[in-house]
Order: structure tokens, then C-alpha cells, then sequence
């Protein structure tokens, strides 16, 4: 028979390995005519460097590497053949990790069409017994059963590509070679989307070594913001300085992070940078990445030992609610609206400004731990998981997890605050069932996604999400208070009676009434045999 699924344990996520700054050069005429001809040449030098790579296949070894580096190095210079290569080694194992993807996905879809087909029409799902439920009609049958056939087919073709080590890449974008065909519903003519095409195969990129002068010796730039460019041996007539290099006019200011490079390039630490240009804007930029050390990861208890932030991430907004060590609510619930509609800049723009707004809330309470969700909605954008339910399948496409994971996580490492995942199953529903009508008050309304926070932030704490329920007064003892008094499972003879307190008695109670104190059997105690009201009570030590 089936059942609730088993729930992971909640851990503390890593912080960031990586950093990467950006900043804008203001270049010359002469500079960008530069910086686009070395751009599109050695750009022609990787598409061919990854075209023997991908022939290569599963047989590539040490041997041919050295053979495709040597062959770069006569025609460009042995640090660009060392960049071509390395671009051209991530580029085909990125390639291998999407077919690896692409046929789990595909396996999961063939798996759960034909437990469709295999149920009557119109038949209900029975979780249970684990049966799917069955299609709506004889058509849509018919239509999911040709799908399943062109789902193998597809998949047919991935496994051999896997088996032969042949992958398909497109440098400059699928999409961008795809808008060649649909330029008027793109509104471009062919010149711009030729330039577009241009400036995304440039390859402008080079990688740093620690003990080098300022990091990098092939593209440098100086303390005082000056980018040096060395260039590939056959453009070597377009150098202004000596030893083939040529020096921008256009100076670089980091400013965000600028200390943390300038410290960096000072005791000549390894530094990548990057420079692309931007055709619609028609800028130039240069990006700055290095690796960092990555920070010791607090262990879990110390980090919920002030509380902790529980957050719920939804379309439009994240609720928020602390939760002090005990896992109950303190305060009021908290939202951070954001608006994921219009350009991939400004969605960008409302993550980043809710999130920050999220952390100076979690600053302020004096916690120093935030529960999330560990969400992935990669197996539940199909129709074969939510039916008919357009609305809610677009909601989750849109819906943008791993970015907002991965910003949340390196801005939160900026000021000193832990990131701790929890198991997502039945967060909403039973925040729900437990929490959403106690908290709900004629001065308060608790949401739905309100009670999903103090879930999530009690399965963070290690508590169990369902509440304690306060039992009816007639059996309630010591002044209404006793049983709702709270234990730790680990006390000893917490089930046992109360100590006496030695003094006057308050009331006539004969001699001999506690004998059977320690008997729960023999008292209104929740389920045990006595138990006969109508109410019922967890048995768990739970807190309010």
C-alpha cells in the first residue's frame, strides 16, 4: 500500500564558491574596432577547436588535447589556445550533462503515459495502490499513445547520441539561429540579426593564474584600471605597445566588490575576465570572476539556536514569519511582493529587491537563519502531472526556483545569514490543517502561505508541524493548565504524576486519591482505554 513519501532531513546550504563583477567600457571607435576583429577571429577559432572536439567523441584523451592546444598556439598564442580548449572541454561536457537531462526527462514521460494508457477511461487515481488515474476520453487516449510513440523515437535518438559521445551545439544560441527564419515577427532586418549573431560567437575570454602580475597576463587589467590586451599572433600588426599587446583607452572601476578585486590582482591572485558586446544597448562590457574560499558551514543547531525566518515562495510574493526555537510563531506574518511579468531584467530586478527586503527583515528580528523550501519543479511543468490544469502549469514555467535559490544563497552569505532547506512535501497542506484557523483571529487573517511558513520553519527546527491541541476544560487539571504543559520526548516519566508540594490542601481530597496518579489506563487520558470523550489529543509533546 502506499503512503507518504519519506521526508528528507533538513540541512544547511553551502554558500557561494564563486564571484563575478561586471563593469562597462566606455571604448574608442578604434577600440571597438579592435576588440570586435579579435572577438570574431579567434570566435572562428573556437567553432573550429569544437568541431574537432565534438568529431572526437568518447575517444578524446590527453594526446588529442595536446594535438588541438598545438594547433591553436601557431595561429594565436599558447595562453588563447589554453582558453579555446578549456571553453571548448565545458562546452561539450555541458552539452553531455543536457543529454543526461533530457533522457531522464523522457523516461520519467514514457513511464507515466503508459500508466495512463494502461488504466480505463475516466478511472481514478488511487494513490494508495499507487495507480495513476486514467484519460478523460477515447481521443485524448489516442492522442497520448501517438505521443508515447514519438516520445521512444526521441528518445531512441538521445541514448545513441549518448552511446556515440555526439552532441549538438549551436555557438551563438539555438534560439538566436532559430530567429534567422521568423526576423519580421522578431522585428529585425538581416543586418541586425546578423550583428546579434556576430557579437554572441566572439570569444573575448581568458583565464587567470595565481603568481602572474596582476593575475592575468592575458587580458590584464592594472590597479589603476588599465585593460591590456594580448593579441593572437596572425593580429599582431594591430598592437599599439610592446610585445604584441594592445592597450584600451577605456579605463575599468569595479564598483561593486572593487575592494575585494583590487586586494585580489595586488598579491597577483588568479582573476578570469570576459569581455562581450552588447548589440542592442551597443555596449562593451568586461566581467570580472574568481574563485573564493568557500566559508565553513555552521552546523544546524547552532544556526536555528536564535530561531529562525521560515519562508514561503510563491508566484507573486514571499511570506515570511519568525519562528523562535520552540517553533512558535513570533510576531506578525511578513509578504515581499514581487512582479515576475515583463523583461528578464526587471523580473531580475523584483527577485533581487524582495530578497533584499527578506534579509533586513531577518536582520531585524535577530535571527540568523532562513528556512526554504528545497523546490524543483523540473518534473512538474507536463500535463501527465497536473492533467488539464493549464493556469497552474504555466504558473510553475514561470515560476523561477533555481535563480531565486541561487541569489537568495549568495546574498545571504554577504551578511552573515544561514540558508537551511527542508523537505517540501505537505508544507501547505498541513500548515493548513494545523495552524492557519488557531492563528486566525478577527484582528488577524492567517493565509494559506502564512501557515506553509511556521511548517517550514518547524520542520527546520526539528519539530513536528502539527500543533499541540489544548483538550476541553472538564479535562484540564491544576487550574486549567496542566495538560497543556509542555515535555520533551526525552524526559523521563514525563506520562508519570506531578510531584506533591508539601502545604495546606485547597480542597477536601480524601486520602489515597493519587494511588492511581501514575495509571494513565485508569484516568481521561488521550488514547488510552479510558478515553471516552469526544475530543481527541496527540499524544506527541508538541508546543503551541
Amino acid at each position: 500500500m502506499g503512503g507518504l513519501r519519506a521526508l528528507a532531513a533538513p540541512f544547511v546550504v553551502p554558500g557561494p564558491a564563486g564571484v563575478a563583477i561586471r563593469d562597462r567600457l566606455r571604448v574608442s571607435e578604434a577600440d571597438a574596432a579592435v576588440l570586435g576583429e579579435v572577438g570574431v577571429f579567434l570566435g572562428s577559432l573556437a567553432a573550429g577547436d569544437l568541431t574537432v572536439r565534438s568529431r572526437q567523441g568518447l575517444a578524446h584523451d590527453a594526446a588529442a588535447w595536446a594535438t588541438r592546444k598545438r594547433e591553436l598556439t601557431g595561429v594565436s598564442s599558447a595562453r588563447w589556445a589554453g582558453s579555446l580548449t578549456k571553453a571548448t572541454h565545458d562546452q561539450w561536457a555541458l552539452a553531455r550533462r543536457g543529454q543526461a537531462a533530457e533522457m531522464a526527462w523522457l523516461r520519467g514521460q514514457i513511464t507515466s503515459i503508459q500508466a495512463r494508457l494502461a488504466r480505463p477511461l475516466g478511472a481514478k487515481a488511487d494513490k494508495r495502490e499507487g495507480l495513476a488515474r486514467g484519460y478523460g476520453s477515447r481521443s485524448e487516449w489516442h492522442a497520448k499513445s501517438r505521443r508515447l510513440y514519438a516520445l521512444k523515437s526521441r528518445l531512441a535518438g538521445v541514448e545513441a547520441d549518448w552511446a556515440a559521445g555526439r552532441v549538438h551545439v549551436v555557438r551563438g544560441g539555438k534560439r538566436l539561429a532559430r530567429l534567422r527564419h521568423h526576423l519580421e515577427v522578431a522585428g529585425l532586418d538581416e543586418q541586425g540579426w546578423r550583428e546579434r549573431w556576430q557579437a554572441a560567437r566572439m570569444f573575448l575570454a581568458a583565464d587567470g593564474e595565481s603568481g602572474k602580475r596582476f593575475g592575468n597576463e592575458t587580458i590584464p587589467i592594472t590597479d589603476t584600471g588599465q585593460l591590456t590586451l594580448k593579441l593572437p599572433a596572425a593580429l599582431a600588426q594591430l598592437a599599439n605597445a610592446s610585445h604584441g599587446r594592445y592597450v584600451l583607452d577605456a579605463t575599468v572601476t569595479f564598483r561593486h566588490r572593487g575592494q575585494e578585486w583590487l586586494d585580489r590582482i595586488t598579491a597577483n591572485r588568479a582573476v578570469a575576465y570576459r569581455i562581450h558586446h552588447d548589440v542592442v544597448r551597443g555596449r562593451w562590457y568586461v566581467t570580472a570572476s574568481w574563485q573564493r574560499t568557500p566559508a565553513p558551514v555552521l552546523p544546524l543547531e547552532a544556526a536555528l539556536a536564535r530561531g529562525v525566518v521560515a519562508v514561503d515562495m510563491n508566484d507573486d510574493h514571499l511570506a515570511a514569519w519568525r519562528l523562535d526555537v520552540h517553533g512558535n510563531p513570533v510576531g506578525e506574518p511578513h509578504r515581499f511582493c514581487y512582479d515576475l511579468t515583463g523583461s528578464a531584467a526587471h523580473r531580475d530586478a523584483q527577485i533581487r529587491h524582495a530578497l533584499t527586503r527578506l534579509l533586513h527583515h531577518t536582520r531585524a528580528t535577530g535571527a540568523v537563519a532562513v528556512a526554504i523550501e528545497d523546490l524543483d519543479f523540473t518534473d512538474g511543468r507536463c500535463r501527465e502531472k497536473h492533467g488539464r490544469n493549464k493556469r497552474f502549469r504555466r504558473l510553475i514555467s514561470r515560476f523561477p526556483t533555481a535563480k531565486l535559490k541561487a541569489r537568495l544563497v549568495a546574498m545571504a552569505a554577504e551578511q552573515d545569514i544561514t540558508i537551511v532547506a527542508v523537505d517540501p512535501a505537505y508544507t501547505s497542506r498541513w500548515g493548513a490543517q494545523h495552524w492557519q484557523q488557531p492563528l486566525t483571529s478577527s484582528n488577524r487573517k492567517v493565509s494559506r502561505h502564512d501557515a506553509a511558513c511556521i511548517a517550514i520553519g518547524r520542520r527546520a527546527l526539528g519539530h513536528p508541524i502539527r500543533r499541540r491541541t489544548t483538550p476541553p476544560r472538564t479535562h484540564q487539571s491544576d487550574g486549567y493548565r496542566h495538560r497543556t504543559a509542555q515535555a520533551r520526548p526525552e524526559a523521563r516519566r514525563r506520562e508519570g504524576p506531578r510531584p506533591r508540594i508539601p502545604g495546606p490542601r485547597t480542597r477536601c481530597v480524601p486520602p489515597g486519591s493519587g494511588a492511581n496518579a501514575g495509571n494513565q489506563n485508569a484516568q481521561h487520558r488521550s488514547g488510552r482505554s479510558a478515553e471516552h470523550g469526544f475530543w481527541q489529543q496527540d499524544s506527541l509533546p508538541l508546543s503551541l
